[in-house]
């Protein structure tokens, strides 16, 4: 149990001393960089998917009588 209690005290030290954390607004850039980046590549990938459908319906519709 002692040694629990040693790994609870060194790694709170080490995330309130020697961790350094990004500043709020750096954050909030980081976040819209990440929404900006997924919603683009979200219409990347649904446009691909919707191309994709649209030729391969085209294609078997192609061979009905």
């Amino acid at each position: 149990m002692n040694k629990f209690v040693q790994f609870l005290r060194e790694s709170y030290t080490e995330m309130t001393e020697n961790v350094t954390w990004s500043s709020f607004s750096e954050l909030q850039q980081s976040s819209i960089l990440v929404l900006v980046s997924s919603l683009i590549f979200a219409l990347v990938i649904g446009l691909a998917d919707t191309a994709f459908n649209e030729s391969l319906s085209a294609f078997y519709n192609s061979f009905k009588f």
